[in-house]
């Protein structure tokens, strides 16, 4: 997933872009399960700053994962 892909699925996620209870919370664990993000779904519900946006959020992943060696986002 690009860094852009990856920013307007946090914002579907942020938005209640989903049809479903059942398909925002999918969305919820796919965003868990591919950030890795040990914060997980807190970074969008529990922000440290009571204030973050999808564009903070998907910084602070992407800082993470550098930070532990993990895979950065795919080139667009």
């Amino acid at each position: 997933m690009t860094e852009s892909e990856f920013l307007a699925f946090v914002i579907g996620i942020c938005n209640l872009d989903y049809p479903s209870d059942e398909t925002h919370i999918g969305a919820i664990l796919e965003f868990k399960r591919t950030s890795e993000h040990p914060a997980g779904s807190d970074l969008i519900y529990y922000p440290d700053d009571g204030k973050d946006c999808p564009k903070e959020i998907v910084s602070k992943v992407k800082n993470w994962r550098a930070a532990n060696g993990k895979p950065g986002f795919k080139q667009p």
